[in-house]
């Protein structure tokens, strides 16, 4: 039973690192596409010609059609790696007399998760329709590499404001697209973006508060069982003293679930940190993830916005108003569209 457990656990996490290269999915030329490509090439010669259909299939239904499978995968992960918190860890901390608002840390940062979680996936991102284009244009600015004025989607048969985007997952036009999100099954846009960096931030703020009193409950058991003074006995008959590796296949085997869900949540804290960090930086220059790819394709220059005509174009962020008003517009960017359509 228990092994059924930890495989259990390892392919959620294997999912998970599959899913967190998909979080930016709904770009063309995305990372998980460049990547699946190479590697389709290089497995094309082993795998047989039907199972690299059935595969492709596979990946592109998951990534490129709108699903719920990773709404619930998430809520799978969530529920597995709380459950083994509250089953172990936190009465194994009680025991040990760990403070109780510590112990409760992780209850309150997942409530205040599955709030923005709720938020971001049920909120409208800002999808342009024909009763609003006419205020969503006066937002932004053309800055005229990026967004040109007088483009018109084909789809929606809208002229493109500013920033806009066509989501092909969700096939509408989002105004300020960031990305499509496959975690909470939406678009990313003007008007879900703070719920989406909050649920990011609390996300990870979970994942570090876990793995901190995880470590430190493991931490406390090898002083109190006075384990490093110990020696034992290697395969070749020598008697050695406990090292880190040791020391590792010691609470492994001692506590095999909790050190599985530690090296799960301290690679959730190092991905998700990393991308908070990257989405945080994003928001107080006032880009998108859409527009920081586009900006890396074309060129970027802090000064021009364009050169001659027979020179390449070159980005400059004209957006960008300063740290403290680009915040408030990500956090009131629905009240500026009120004052524009006065």
């Amino acid at each position: 039973m228990e092994f059924v457990t930890l495989f259990g656990i390892y392919l959620c996490s294997v999912l998970a690192a599959i899913a967190l290269l998909g979080l930016c999915s709904g770009r063309k030329e995305g990372f998980l596409a460049r990547s699946t490509s190479s590697a389709s090439q290089v497995l094309s010669f082993v795998i047989p010609t039907r199972l690299q259909r059935a595969t492709q299939r596979a990946l592109h239904r998951l990534f490129h059609t709108r699903s719920c499978l990773f709404v619930g995968l998430h809520v799978a992960l969530q529920a597995a790696v709380y459950g083994e918190y509250t089953w172990e860890v936190f009465v194994y901390c009680w025991e040990l007399q760990f403070p109780l608002l510590l112990l409760l840390l992780p209850y309150l940062l997942l409530a205040g998760n599955v709030g923005c979680f709720v938020l971001c996936s049920r909120a409208n991102p800002g999808i342009i329709t024909k009763s609003n284009h006419a205020s969503l244009v006066k937002v932004y600015a053309y800055d005229g590499v990026l967004f040109q004025k007088g483009i018109v989607c084909p789809a929606c048969n809208l002229e493109k404001p500013a920033r806009s985007k066509h989501c092909s997952l969700c096939s509408v036009c989002v105004h300020r697209f960031d990305h499509h999100c496959v975690w909470v099954n939406n678009c990313i846009g003007a008007f879900n973006a703070r719920y989406f960096l909050l649920y990011l931030l609390t996300l990870t703020a979970t994942a570090a508060a876990m793995t901190t009193i995880t470590t430190a409950f493991l931490v406390q058991v090898v002083l109190l069982s006075n384990v490093m003074e110990g020696r034992y006995i290697d395969d070749e008959g020598r008697e050695c003293a406990v090292d880190v590796l040791f020391l590792i296949q010691h609470l492994f085997m001692t506590f095999p679930r909790i050190v599985f869900m530690l090296g799960f949540v301290t690679l959730l804290t190092l991905i998700l940190g990393a991308y908070s960090c990257f989405t945080l930086c994003l928001a107080l220059t006032n880009q998108t993830s859409n527009e920081w790819c586009k900006s890396r394709r074309c060129g970027f220059s802090p000064q021009l916005t364009a050169l001659s005509p027979s020179r390449k174009a070159v980005y400059r962020n004209i957006y960008s108003k300063g740290v403290w008003m680009n915040l408030k517009e990500i956090f009131m960017l629905a009240t500026a569209v009120e004052r524009k359509k006065k």
